[in-house]
């Protein structure tokens, strides 16, 4: 079988955890998305799992987590890391991707939406995702909010910015460009080592707004729940850089 893959996890598989360094943000996310789960028994599914970041600490709170990702490079590390707990891997596209049971928590976060590009294809997405949740189930969604990002560019096309690091001469430079009119946002990020190495990825996205995630969800039968700024729910605000998205699937 042959898998859709944009090349993200080449780029970045072999760092993905080193970008993300802050655990407390991660505890942050997990402790969200238990609290979110409506019956923990029923099962959990993360469209994008990635290298497991958030899904192994998750299954220690909630239980086994099927976790679905395109990238062969990012399964392999959340493989290696295997015991820290217990995600059954899955090698699909989550646009098409379609399992043999229902859940009662279906996540798709980080950002990982805005990763597909054509709003069709973001569309059978949830559609999928709506397919694989049980009566009662909840979807959560967390990517970039278009217009935070508008704001962080104040009114430029390209911006710069740099995020030190706590060890010495370390750090993650970020170049943005928006294109399409707003609608496209392409970031290359430059992470720089103490030993002088450095590290390039680029990602393009296509960014969203709540409102259009809805219609997404109520296209699939799930109703819109509640938009937040961030994991501890606090209220969405246009000029946040992320939003979490949460909808049900009626009874």
């Amino acid at each position: 079988m042959t898998i859709a893959d944009i090349g993200y996890g080449r780029q970045f598989g072999g760092w993905y955890d080193r970008i993300f360094r802050d655990g407390g943000a991660t505890r942050v996310t997990v402790d969200a998305l238990a609290d979110f789960h409506p019956e923990p028994a029923w099962g959990t599914l993360e469209l994008g799992v990635g290298t497991g970041r958030v899904a192994l600490p998750l299954s220690c709170r909630v239980g086994p987590i099927t976790g679905v990702d395109s990238s062969e490079e990012m399964l392999a590390v959340l493989e290696k890391k295997a015991d820290e707990g217990e995600v059954i891997a899955e090698l699909g596209d989550i646009r098409t991707y379609r399992g043999d049971r229902q859940y009662g928590l279906v996540y798709c976060i980080c950002s990982t939406l805005s990763l597909v590009l054509d709003p069709e294809e973001q569309r059978d997405v949830i559609a999928r995702a709506a397919e694989h949740l049980r009566p009662g189930g909840r979807l959560l969604v967390e990517t970039h909010n278009r217009p935070g990002v508008e704001a962080l560019h104040q009114g430029l096309a390209r911006t710069t910015a740099f995020v030190p690091y706590p060890e010495p001469d370390t750090g993650l430079q970020m170049n943005a460009v928006l294109l399409a009119k707003n609608r496209i946002w392409q970031v290359s990020t430059i992470m720089f080592e103490s030993d002088g190495t450095h590290r390039i990825g680029t990602e393009t996205t296509r960014l969203l707004t709540p409102d259009e995630v809805d219609g997404y969800a109520q296209d699939s039968g799930l109703r819109p729940e509640g938009h937040y700024s961030d994991w501890q729910r606090n209220g969405y605000l246009p000029t946040s850089g992320v939003f979490v998205a949460s909808y049900t699937k009626p009874a």
